[in-house]
């Protein structure tokens, strides 16, 4: 369990972190997100207790991360964006020495996590002639090192190519099954993907913290359906909004003669085959109705852009 209670954190007149509070229990794995500047890397700095609060506490199972440093950080397990990695050093041998630094027993430590980060075919080789993405998996490794509760991962697919991205996904979701995870990252579609919540920090504030699902839903509506049609679209509109499960219409002009209705839709109703049967009946040619869902995109820039 990770509390965060009122923390902020000051550099000289500026306040980069502002009053922020939330709780992760357990086996939950959050993505914390933010723009550029946000604050997200200090707020994480300070959980792990690289950075102290200017105010507030963090506290990891109930223990001060400042008053009882060497037991919280115990518990945590930290990769950085560019994890500090000892380039001349071979694979197998740097995990052993990692393996020792905190006091493992190599021989049951390593094998572990080679299996578990997909090492087994660069333990032999130097750290410096790996990929991007083999270099991650090392500084996974030694992030799990100590078998930590909780897990921070910052950025952790920043630079892969696309196998690469799904192959660490892979390991954090099965990760997360037996641990708490924060993923820091600036890929959304990777929040959605494999995390169930999502906290997101503004101007140095909390501005949203719920579930992937209720984010979505957060900003009016979970889904626009996009209609073409033939005739008026000001009747059309008319027409669709007498559907159940509409809350609002309107209308543009587009190419060939046609009008497109911007249909808002509440909740996770399927409407497209009323709405088209009743713009049918009307005497309206429909061309196409395409459903699009809102994503967590939209509910950053929503909640963000005006910070």
């Amino acid at each position: 369990m990770i509390e965060v209670s009122h923390v902020s954190r000051n550099f000289g007149d500026f306040r980069a972190v502002n009053d922020v509070s939330f709780s992760i229990p357990t086996g939950q794995i959050v993505g914390l997100l933010g723009p550029n500047g946000a604050g997200k890397t200090t707020t994480m700095r300070m959980i792990t207790g690289f950075l102290a609060p200017s105010s507030g506490k963090v506290t990891i199972d109930g223990i001060d991360i400042c008053e009882n440093p060497v037991e919280a950080k115990k518990k945590i397990g930290y990769m950085p964006e560019s994890a500090p990695l000892y380039g001349e050093m071979i694979v197998e041998d740097y995990l052993v020495y990692i393996a020792k630094m905190y006091g493992q027993n190599p021989e049951e430590k390593v094998p572990a996590l080679c299996a578990e980060c997909g090492l087994k075919e660069v333990m032999s080789k130097n750290i410096s002639e790996l990929s991007r993405g083999n270099r991650q998996r090392v500084a996974l490794a030694h992030a799990l090192m100590n078998d930590p509760e909780i897990l921070i991962l910052d950025e952790p697919t920043s630079g892969l190519d696309p196998n690469q991205v799904e192959d660490v996904r892979a390991i954090i979701r099965e990760i997360g099954k037996t641990r708490t995870v924060i993923v820091s990252t600036h890929i959304l579609s990777e929040v959605e993907t494999i995390c169930s919540r999502a906290i997101i920090i503004s101007g140095g504030k909390l501005v949203a913290d719920s579930s992937i699902e209720e984010l979505k839903n957060s900003i009016g509506t979970s889904s626009t359906v996009y209609i073409s049609i033939g005739g008026d679209g000001a009747k059309a509109a008319e027409l669709a909004k007498s559907v159940t499960g509409v809350s609002a219409v309107s209308t543009n002009s587009i190419e060939g003669g046609l009008s497109e209705l911007v249909v808002s839709v509440n909740g996770d109703a399927e409407i497209r085959p009323a709405l088209i049967k009743k713009l049918v009946e009307g005497g309206f040619d429909v061309y196409s109705a395409a459903l699009s869902q809102n994503s967590l995109e939209n509910v950053f820039h929503t909640l963000t852009e005006a910070k």
